[in-house]
């Protein structure tokens, strides 16, 4: 398993990818092929797994419909 630092803000950025996902009513089948990337990589992404690149926080924006800055347009605090 990788070490991953923040563990608790990756959760917290993934539960709100989730959540912009759904607002949408896209499913993450449809967010994967419109972002072009694995399936599971969006999974794993919500579910705070993996830490993404800005590249795909980009491409995910851009298939959201959403500027970069509103996937982290969440309250945290460790």
């Amino acid at each position: 398993m990788i070490n991953i630092k923040n563990k608790a803000f990756l959760v917290a950025f993934g539960n709100h990818l989730r959540k912009l996902r759904k607002e949408k009513d896209l499913s993450q089948e449809h967010l994967a092929y419109e972002a072009d990337v694995p399936i599971s990589q969006i999974g794993r992404i919500e579910r705070g797994e993996i830490n993404t690149t800005i590249s795909t926080v980009y491409q995910l924006s851009t298939a959201l419909q959403l500027e970069p800055s509103d996937l982290f347009g969440f309250s945290f605090r460790s």
